[in-house]
């Protein structure tokens, strides 16, 4: 697909150049509006007669009074009760307490920089510090600029009334029925744009695959496109790491009452009516994947997102080929959702420009660390402002001739490219062997990465432990908090003591890596179901071996579906789509060779002069990933072997600029 430039001429950098400092000055300079209003638990009822409640916040006069002029309107729909919203909202925004917390967070990361090898909190304050948290909580200097923003609490959650859907049909309804309600307000030009992180960003992609007509744009940080594959379960195993944590997060802040209304006598107990009939949303399913003995007894709740077709697995996919909403997607290579944002964007069928994506190298929760430095985009807060103002206002201000897309390379700095994966890469084979590479004798077993094959046989075998714990993939999945400990997350040689890992030569000159990955093993199991996990590696000449990319799958569930998966030229599959159901499940014969293919997450990188690439393999992947109970029951925890075959290699399919050897 040729991608060609919103407009002629040079693309900015990614810092956005000239264009850039004129939003900056947009967003941070005087606003026409000195005050917000702030208009508390709007009811909102939808066509089933569920009420939903909103917070309203108005552009006012410095005596607090909204103004009669209409402005488009910005919708937030999210779980996390929208009282954490306007909470975080005051504190981080309140002209005395929000440069106070600021001094606070950039002088804890002075005194905790001696300790950074030990503990690196810098991780978690620059989402404050950069403008990320802005596009979580309600952005004030945005309103001030002529905005209204909508925070709903959704269905189920919150103050709202309802049982939570959890992004299935009712819940999409709603978001279009807001869209709607918005745009029909007495404060509104007509006009809806959507904002907000990670929920609020996959309920954005739901609501403009719809294309409602009042719907101008969108900003989704952080979006997810297929829940099955980014969360519940990649590559079949369910995600333990995120999933419990979350679903107690929103199962317990639902719960929290209305405390105002319970004073002035208005409290809604319909609402309490709805929490005591569905406390503990998607518990039973949880439990079942967790407890489940064996397949005849999956009980319906987990057989629904085990088979195609079922409300949860159609409801949960993005349709973004449907999009035709202006749409700014930021994401990150170590995001829940690296599986589908890159996807997504590919997938809208808008001109650059129209469509946007950003990439960084951060994890969930740190939301837009590290932008509006030098070198670096522009902060996500002024990113939005600006992307809403062109699409909203109609001002051209230059933002749909930025990118259309920016990367962060893993191990470098930030590229502006035209498309992801960039152009100009060459797939290449690198084998697996088993001879020494000297690199790695902490490991399992050190083996080598070569351009060509060894002729090497034999049986290389690994078991399953625990130390991924302490992993880059850890921390992917807690969604960036064991990120705390830089020797975990971004050094793999605590975790590489339960891997057989392959390491090529050194690098005479740099190469970069863009795309999708995939490492297929000539597996052997000794049971009828395995787990197979496998790293890619930037490993620098001290030793340090930081991971860039990574997958997984269940022995039993590695059938792909060749119509959605992508293939190199010479046919080898470099981004196996799972299938993930029962009825395409295929238990393993013990003893007998079997091709397992693990696609590894697209990613950017930049490998160094001197660097060398490595293939990390385990036979587990906690909290990354724990397979069904019923597989894991088959499987038995017992080793699995990759078998060196000349007749079928082991190897690495990559994109790379320049070919290794």
């Amino acid at each position: 697909m040729v991608l060609v430039p919103a407009t002629a001429g040079a693309a900015p950098p990614p810092s956005g150049g000239a264009p850039a400092a004129r939003w900056v000055a947009s967003h941070d300079g005087p606003q026409p509006y000195p005050g917000v209003a702030v208009t508390w638990d709007v009811p909102i009822r939808m066509s089933d007669g569920t009420v939903l409640r909103a917070n309203v916040y108005r552009p006012a006069d410095q005596a607090g009074r909204a103004t009669a002029k209409k402005h488009p309107v910005i919708v937030n729909m999210t779980p996390y009760t929208k009282l954490i919203t306007a909470v975080g909202s005051a504190a981080t925004q309140n002209p005395v307490l929000g440069p106070f917390l600021t001094q606070l967070v950039n002088g804890i990361g002075q005194i905790a920089a001696p300790i950074r090898d030990i503990a690196d909190i810098s991780h978690f304050t620059g989402g404050l510090t950069d403008g990320g948290a802005r596009t979580f909580l309600v952005d004030e200097d945005l309103v001030r600029s002529g905005y209204t923003q909508v925070v709903v609490d959704v269905r189920g959650t919150g103050f709202s009334q309802g049982t939570w859907d959890v992004f299935q049909s009712r819940e999409q309804r709603d978001t279009v029925e807001v869209i709607d309600w918005a745009a029909q307000q007495g404060f509104s030009n007509g006009k809806v744009g959507m904002s907000g992180v990670s929920y609020s960003a996959i309920n954005q992609i739901q609501a403009a695959n719809k294309n409602p007509e009042a719907l101008e744009a969108i900003f989704p940080v952080e979006p997810g496109g297929d829940l099955i594959r980014d969360i519940v379960a990649p590559g079949g195993a369910l995600g333990v790491g995120f999933l419990p944590m979350w679903l107690t997060l929103v199962n317990t802040t639902k719960m929290v009452p209305n405390v105002a209304s319970m004073l002035n006598g208005t409290f809604d107990w319909k609402w309490l009516a709805d929490r005591i009939s569905d406390p503990f949303t998607f518990y039973p399913e949880l439990f079942a994947a967790l407890l489940t003995p064996d397949i005849p007894s999956v009980p319906p709740e987990m057989e629904k997102l085990l088979r195609s077709g079922s409300e949860p697995r159609t409801a949960w996919l993005d349709r973004a080929e449907r999009i035709t909403t202006p749409t700014f997607i930021y994401g990150g290579w170590f995001d829940l959702f690296t599986n589908s944002e890159v996807r997504m964007y590919d997938k809208i069928p808008l001109p650059p420009g129209r469509k946007q994506l950003i990439m960084g190298d951060g994890y969930h929760l740190t939301i837009g660390g590290a932008q509006g430095r030098a070198g670096a985009p522009p902060r996500l807060d002024v990113l939005q402002k600006a992307w809403f103002d062109k699409w909203l206002k109609g001002i051209d201000n230059g933002i749909d001739s930025y990118g259309p897309v920016n990367l962060k390379q893993v191990g470098d700095s930030w590229i502006t490219a035209q498309q992801f994966p960039r152009a100009g890469m060459t797939r290449q084979r690198l084998y697996l062997g088993d001879r020494r590479s000297g690199t790695a004798p902490h490991a399992v077993r050190d083996g080598s990465l070569t351009a060509e094959p060894t002729g090497s046989r034999g049986r290389m075998t690994i078991s399953p432990g625990v130390l991924t714990l302490c992993s880059r993939d850890s921390a992917q999945q807690m969604a960036g908090v064991t990120a705390l400990f830089p020797w975990c997350a971004e050094d793999a040689r605590i975790s590489e003591h339960n891997a057989l890992t392959f390491t090529s030569a050194p690098m005479r000159t740099a190469r970069s890596v863009s795309g999708y990955s995939n490492v297929r093993v000539n597996a052997v199991m000794d049971a009828t179901d395995g787990y197979w996990t496998a790293t890619l590696n930037d490993v620098a000449p001290d030793g340090t071996s930081k991971v860039i990319s990574s997958g997984q799958v269940t022995a039993s569930l590695r059938n792909y579906d060749r119509s959605q998966s992508q293939f190199a030229p010479n046919g080898d599959v470099i981004d196996p789509f799972y299938t993930l159901t029962l009825d395409t499940r295929e238990r393993v014969t013990p003893g007998r060779p079997v091709t397992i293919d693990i696609g590894l997450l697209p990613t950017e990188a930049l490998i160094k002069p001197g660097h060398r690439l490595r293939v990390d393999v385990f036979a587990m992947n906690l909290p990354r990933g724990l397979p069904l109970r019923p597989l894991l029951n088959e499987s038995q925890l017992k080793p699995q072997h990759i078998q060196l075959d000349p007749r079928s290699p082991s190897f690495v399919n990559l994109p790379l600029s320049r070919p290794v050897g």
